[in-house]
Order: structure tokens, then sequence, then C-alpha cells
């Protein structure tokens, strides 16, 4: 059967995980189309470039600092559990989304303080302002190195954070072009429908993962 090198794999999955992560609209992809749509493609691409790098940022905190403990023994089990879990609730919630959530306390605080005035800044700040993207990066880092789509060591990380970085870059900057073409703004069917997309596409990957869960019980026999 044909295998893909370690690190293309490696680079695959990042790429893959990174835009379905990118997808979900929040304050990052507002500001993009807002901004894009009213001060044009050169702003709408920076606020992009601010949130690739902050989102790359913790990628790689998550695979430095937290992966390898979440790997070992009864942690990694109760790790893959919770990745389980925890996929199907975003999916779902995704899925299910009737409105468009523009921010939280956390992010609103935070940039409250630091008060972003450039569009790099700006991409920046709302991804750091989100904890939620470190918490989901650890989870998948995590999986990611147990599963061995990504091998524990340094080329291997190198290759999916530059897969993350390639996927969320990709979507940002797709976005931002596609929002700067005539100065339009996406209506709010436009954006629920994108939500949605990320929601099946996170539901296959907790099926995927449950499925893999399953057949490691069945295989000991646990």
């Amino acid at each position: 059967m044909f295998e893909l090198p370690p690190s293309l794999l490696a680079a695959l999955t990042g790429f893959i995980s990174g835009l379905f992560l990118s997808i979900p609209v929040g304050p990052v992809n507002l500001s993009i189309i807002n901004e894009g749509a009213r001060r044009g493609f050169q702003w709408a691409i920076m606020i992009s470039l601010g949130a690739v790098v902050m989102e790359v940022i913790y990628c790689a905190l998550a695979f430095t600092g937290f992966a390898s403990f979440f790997s070992r023994g009864y942690i990694k089990a109760a790790m893959e559990l919770f990745s389980f879990v925890f996929m199907l609730y975003l999916g779902l919630k995704f899925l299910l989304a009737r409105q468009i959530e523009a921010s939280n306390k956390i992010e609103e605080r935070i940039e409250g303080k630091l008060r972003p005035t450039s569009a790099f800044t700006t991409g920046f700040v709302r991804v750091m302002g989100n904890p939620g993207v470190l918490l989901f990066w650890i989870v998948l880092a995590a999986n990611f190195i147990s599963r061995e789509l990504v091998e524990p060591n340094g080329r291997g990380k190198f290759s999916c954070i530059a897969g993350v970085a390639v996927g969320t870059g990709l979507w940002f900057f797709g976005l931002s072009y596609a929002v700067s073409l005539g100065h339009k703004k996406f209506s709010e069917k436009t954006l629920l429908r994108m939500e949605h997309f990320s929601g099946i596409g996170l539901l296959a990957l907790a099926v995927g993962h449950g499925v893999h869960i399953i057949w490691v019980m069945a295989r000991h026999k646990m």
C-alpha cells in the first residue's frame, strides 16, 4: 500500500486542520470581511497576515509545550476520548448555529487593553484573544503525534506547523481577495453557510476519530 513520506503526511495533516479551523466565522473572519469591503484588499490581507502569525504561534506552543505530555499512558487514552467529544461538540455547535458570534468577553477585554491600531495587529490580537484556538491545537497536536500522523521530532512538528500556516493563509488570503472584489460584504445567510460547512467537516473528523477509538478497543479487546 502506498504511504506518504512522513514530512508530507505531517504537512498535509496541518494544512487540512488549519483550513477547517479557519472557516468558522468569528472576529477575524468578520474583520476581514468588513474591512476588506470598506478599505480594500491590502488592509484585509494585513489583518489576515497578523491572524496567521498568531495562529502559527499557538500551534507551535501546542506542539512544543503540551503534545508530549498528553501522549503518555492513561493521559493519552483520556485525551483520545476528550478530543472526540470536543470535536463532536464543536461540529454540532457550528452546524446548528443560527447566528454569528462576533466576539466573547475575553476577546473584548484583551482587545480593549492592547488597542490594536494597525491591520496586522488587529488580526494578531483577535486570534490571541481566543484561548479556544490554543486549546484546539493542544488537542489536535496530541492526537496527531499519538496516531503517528506527525512524527514526534523537530522535522515532523515543523512540517505540520508549516502546513497549518499554508492552510490558514489560504483561507484568510482567499477571503480577503473575495470580499475586496467590488467592495462587497457577505450576507448573514452566506456567513452561516460557511459556519455550517465547517461544522460538517469537524463532525466528519469526529466520526473518523470515534471509529479509530472503537478499532483500537476491539483490537486490544478492551
